[in-house]
């Protein structure tokens, strides 16, 4: 059996066919993608794909399909084992890394982010539930988040990973509330305290393993999944600390079907080093003995719709950006927002928003959506 067979076997499991002439099939540039692959795994797919050694007219589609059928377990490099092993032993996500995500991530340069985002700037799942724009479905994101918590007048709300400044503004502005947001991005720290200034908003560079104070709410949108999984229960132990006896804390991320310790190679490489996703599992473990959960929403499918929206814009605009990014940047962007719509898809990936109290809400939690 050869190399191509062996790779047209495993995508057969999918419905995929190589050079074949369905919009979810692969073409393949250069044959020796094949052992790349095998030998590499993901890291070995993604980067092959960087370098235009093959491509899919649905990308998305085919992932999609790569999901369901498991086939991405089917091939398990020998760096992969060690990856895992080396996790187990070191905090990737220790205070001293606590920046390296920023600087990585998020200060790339907020040119892309503003022509892929929404004109908040809000960096997580829309809610599209009855929004037919990405605007629209944002701002029911945000709203759907103020009154999850109950926010009041005069409230004093902690915003942990505040991105752009969006989600602070909104709740400053709709709720009148008092925030402090903290982000590890220099980029978004500064951009956020410009969208807020003249509300009652604080904007700090700040590791939240840093924080002091009490506040009413805590809302966390898109952060968590920088915590890492030997740092969650001092997380949340944290955020109990800070938040007042009566409050509320919600947390919106990104979730695992299964429990993992070490994020996916390519991933970690190019567009989130350090990071990974949670199971409900861990999320469990680290809230038992610190928190009530009081409500578990989980609206994945909205990610697909998301993702998909972002890359529509950046493919748009990608004229006006192709001077700072080249076309290596552009198929490794395009890459991270169609295979993470297609894990949505095939609903190997879930968005939850969990809000949690610290001894349970007297008479029950009102659900809202």
């Amino acid at each position: 059996m050869t190399l191509r067979d062996r790779v047209e076997q495993l995508l057969a499991r999918g419905d995929i066919q190589l050079d074949g002439d369905r919009p979810w099939d692969i073409r393949v540039h250069d044959e020796r993608l094949y052992a790349r692959v095998l030998a590499e795994g993901t890291l070995g797919a993604g980067e092959s794909y960087m370098d235009g050694w093959w491509d899919c007219e649905r990308l998305d589609e085919c992932v999609t399909r790569v999901f369901r059928a498991d086939i991405k377990q089917a091939i398990t490099p020998w760096k992969d084992a060690l990856r895992v092993f080396v996790a187990r032993v070191v905090n990737f996500q220790r205070p001293a890394r606590a920046f390296r995500i920023g600087r990585h991530h998020y200060d790339i340069g907020d040119d892309l982010f503003e022509r892929m985002l929404d004109r908040r700037m809000i960096y997580s799942s829309a809610y599209w539930q009855d929004a037919a724009t990405l605007d629209d479905a944002q701002e029911a994101k945000l709203d759907l988040v103020c009154r999850k918590l109950g926010l009041e007048r005069g409230m004093r709300v902690l915003d942990i990973g505040c991105g752009w400044g969006g989600m602070a503004q909104f709740a400053a502005e709709r709720y009148g509330v008092s925030v402090l947001g903290i982000t590890v991005s220099e980029h978004q720290a500064a951009r956020a305290r410009e969208r807020c200034r003249g509300l009652d908003v604080e904007i700090r560079l700040e590791d939240y393993r840093r924080l002091e104070g009490t506040f009413d709410r805590i809302l966390s949108l898109g952060m968590f999944e920088h915590v890492g999984y030997k740092n969650y229960g001092r997380f949340m132990e944290i955020a109990r600390r800070l938040l007042v006896e009566d409050g509320l804390f919600l947390l919106h991320t990104i979730g695992a079907s299964r429990s993992m310790t070490r994020t996916d190679p390519w991933t970690d490489r190019y567009i989130f080093p350090d990071s990974m996703l949670p199971s409900v599992a861990q999320i469990g473990a680290a809230i038992e003995e610190r928190f009530v959960p009081e409500d578990w929403h989980n609206f994945g499918a909205d990610y697909d719709t998301t993702l998909m929206c972002w890359h529509r814009n950046i493919e748009a605009r990608w004229g006006e950006l192709e001077d700072r990014y080249d076309e290596r940047f552009r198929r490794m962007w395009r890459y991270f927002l169609l295979t993470s719509a297609g894990g949505f898809r095939a609903r190997r990936t879930q968005l939850w928003q969990i809000v949690l109290s610290p001894t349970g809400v007297p008479g029950g939690y009102r659900t809202v959506r």
